[in-house]
């Protein structure tokens, strides 16, 4: 079973499924769906539509430089079947996911890391343009202490007279 890539927005295409256009020159391009096909046709640069792989990798959007891509080249030449060799190819896929989930994830907290700043930023902006609408809750304990001071004065003149 070959997995192959879209041409134009670089998802896996599973057998059956997809397009392929074949040039005059002979080269093929497969696409995943017929966006992709109409994107292509209408000389789209998937670098610039925004929902493609190419588009994320050029914004800084994806890791682009990591030694976990290189196993996943497709590879011509055919190797003799051997059990223990399955085995060890399944044990080093399932740890190479890991390990590329990880720096993903590290990649996404420091790509994220300046958002914290930018929003606390945006939000004391806003607070300052509207400050009269924040109260200090000093403020309102002050003014909640005097009205409960105020009724337990006048619950007193009242006893009193």
């Amino acid at each position: 079973m070959r997995l192959e890539k879209c041409y134009f927005c670089s998802s896996t295409i599973y057998p059956g499924h997809g397009t392929t256009f074949v040039r005059n020159d002979s080269k093929i391009f497969r696409f995943c769906r017929s966006k992709c096909h109409a994107a292509f046709k209408h000389k789209r640069n998937p670098r610039k539509v925004r929902w493609t792989k190419a588009f994320r990798k050029a914004a800084g959007k994806e890791m682009t430089i990591d030694s976990t891509f290189e196993f996943e080249k497709r590879r011509n030449v055919p190797v003799r079947y051997d059990r223990e060799n399955v085995i060890t190819t399944i044990k080093a896929m399932k740890r190479v996911s890991e390990i590329r989930a990880k720096r993903e994830r590290v990649f996404y907290k420091n790509r994220m890391s300046s958002n914290k700043e930018r929003e606390r930023a945006e939000n004391i902006r806003e607070i300052q343009r509207h400050i009269e609408l924040a109260e200090t809750p000093s403020v309102k304990i002050k003014s909640q202490a005097a009205k409960v001071a105020e009724k337990t004065q006048q619950h007193i003149d009242m006893d009193i007279s």
